[in-house]
């Protein structure tokens, strides 16, 4: 699952700047940014979704692209799930396999608890959530 497989795919960094965190790939490249109200936008501030208080995760034109229920369980916009996020920071995939880790320190691992980049500032849900609706890896 390409959207699920962040951690794995790249080396996240995010940093706390202006009107919301910054999200940077391994390269440093903002791909990001994601405000403590919810709004995200692209690396050229333009507003490319919402992540909502009640949960649900809309595109720019607040069309429904999913859910993160209160206990972590992340789903689509059909109610299927496709991974979860546990209040430890712990992300996982579909099957219950774990992808990485965000954690509360700022540190981002992935599965072998390597160190790949730093989360300072991000909610751990909000940077989760990111990679599952938004990013668009490349290749």
């Amino acid at each position: 699952m390409r959207k699920a497989l962040f951690i794995l795919s790249i080396v996240a960094v995010f940093a706390a700047v202006g009107f919301g965190q910054r999200v940077e790939d391994g390269t440093r490249k903002t791909i990001g940014y994601i405000s403590s109200s919810g709004t995200v936008e692209n690396g050229s501030r333009s507003t490319i979704g919402y992540i909502n208080s009640d949960g649900r995760v809309e595109n720019g034109s607040r069309s429904t692209l999913g859910y993160i229920n209160k206990d972590g369980r992340v789903e689509n916009a059909s109610r299927s799930t496709i991974g979860y996020v546990s209040s430890s920071g712990t992300v996982e995939n579909g099957s219950r396999s774990t992808l990485g880790y965000v954690n509360s320190n700022g540190r981002v691992e992935n599965s072998s608890r390597s160190t790949i980049g730093y989360a300072e500032g991000v909610d751990q849900r909000h940077a989760a959530l990111f990679f599952f609706f938004f990013f668009k890896p490349s290749n």
